[in-house]
């Protein structure tokens, strides 16, 4: 049983910095892909960036290149999101996510399993 926990949301302001975590348990194959989401209020969920098993390929969303950064620590089945210069409408729950196959995928129907989320809010 694959289970996702995120951690280090919160509500900070326009132009400040968080680091989100995704702690990974029951993955047993560390070739897993692996993602990050979001969904703001009354939208429906987006990709952020993604991560190929061993951090050779990494893919990021217009919206967030060049100010986020996607990590993943193996050795401790953790994966990271360093979010720079945040804006407001960054504000969303932020979801990571686990595909076993198939890079590039940006959809997240795609994706096999999920974390509860953790939600990310950014004041002007």
């Amino acid at each position: 049983q694959v289970r996702l926990v995120e951690s280090g949301g919160g509500l900070v302001q326009a132009g400040d910095s968080l680091r989100l975590a995704c702690a990974a348990s029951g993955v047993t194959d560390i070739r897993y892909i692996m993602g990050w989401f979001r969904r703001a209020p009354g939208k429906d969920r987006e990709f952020v960036a993604a991560i190929s098993s061993r951090g050779g390929n990494i893919d990021y969303a217009d919206s967030v290149r060049g100010r986020f950064s996607i990590s993943r620590d193996n050795s401790e089945n953790t994966m990271y999101l360093q979010m720079n210069e945040l804006k407001p409408e960054d504000t969303a729950i932020y979801y990571c996510a686990a595909l076993v196959a198939g890079w590039g995928q940006r959809r997240f129907q795609h994706y096999d399993y999920w974390g509860q989320g953790t939600q990310v809010t950014v004041s002007s």
